[in-house]
């Protein structure tokens, strides 16, 4: 699939591509292992590349360190994912979190070296810092892999979504 000829939508710390190749998504990723300043975002052949500032690094350790003293309170058991790659090539959908955690299915969960969203589920709670714009909407890519939950910080606020119906 040839990139489009439309020049990419780029800000300071991101870039939009369309016409790009799952193929590509998939080497790029591979380009970027150890580089954790670098996120990925593709939905169906719209590839945002975004170099996450100080800024955004500092905004999800903050909101990522409440989700810990508030599963404590409740008694949750959970399992951080951190910003671990979530990708399903029959949906054309993948992504880099910003911070993730799983609540349910632990055990499955621990018991795995590496996810695979073919396989195992999606993390339960998905915390994504948006600062900047323009941004690839992500909420198709977590509604198409079924992420339940939503924490995006964006224009100031913290908002919570929660995903009704099933989309897998």
């Amino acid at each position: 699939m040839p990139i489009s000829a439309d020049p990419p939508v780029a800000t300071d710390e991101k870039i939009i591509l369309r016409g790009v190749s799952w193929q590509t998504y998939e080497h790029l990723l591979n380009d970027f292992v150890g580089r954790p300043s670098v996120r990925l975002a593709y939905d169906k052949g719209t590839l945002e590349i975004m170099v996450v500032s100080y800024g955004h690094e500092r905004l999800k350790t903050i909101i990522g360190d409440l989700v810990v003293p508030l599963a404590f309170e409740l008694d949750i058991d959970y399992e951080a994912a951190g910003s671990t790659t979530f990708k399903r090539e029959s949906l054309g959908a993948g992504f880099g979190g910003d911070e993730s955690f799983y609540f349910t299915h632990l055990e499955q969960i621990r018991q795995r070296p590496e996810l695979d969203l073919s396989q195992d589920p999606p993390p339960d709670l998905v915390i994504e810092i948006d600062i900047s714009s323009p941004s690839l909407s992500k909420f198709p890519i977590f509604a198409a892999l079924g992420i339940p939950e939503i924490w995006r910080f964006h224009q100031n606020r913290l908002l919570i979504y929660r995903l009704a119906g099933r989309y897998l």
